[in-house]
């Protein structure tokens, strides 16, 4: 599957993903890091990718096409549960499963919004 991790994502997550034989893309350490959400948003589309991420902003995009947004929101986050929550997420669903369905993980809980308006 094709993957878009934002840069709050940690790097052990991208290195599972990749392991996991997932095609993961990562903007650290580019000309593309710090880029607005909009930007960022338009790229991940264009590759048509699963969008990992912990800001939550990008949740207003649930009513438009896109091939899977994952938002990771802890109340205190750090590497670890934030990794442990990403990977919990990736094993739950099936890749076909990630189009259209928006996926917000939190401490105890997880909510899924599927398809479009």
């Amino acid at each position: 599957m094709n993957i878009y991790v934002d840069e709050n994502i940690p790097l052990v997550t991208v290195q599972s993903l990749r392991r996991m034989g997932h095609n993961v893309f990562d903007n650290r350490g580019t000309s593309k890091e710090g880029m607005s959400d909009e930007k960022l948003w338009r790229i991940v589309q264009r590759r048509k990718c699963l969008f990992i991420t912990t800001d939550r902003g990008f949740a207003s995009y649930r009513y438009e096409h896109h091939y899977g947004i994952l938002i990771v929101c802890l109340r205190q986050p750090n590497k670890q549960k934030i990794h442990e929550r990403v990977m919990i997420s990736i094993n739950q669903f099936m890749v076909d499963e990630w189009p259209g369905q928006l996926v917000v993980m939190r401490d105890n809980v997880k909510s899924v919004w599927s398809g479009e308006r």
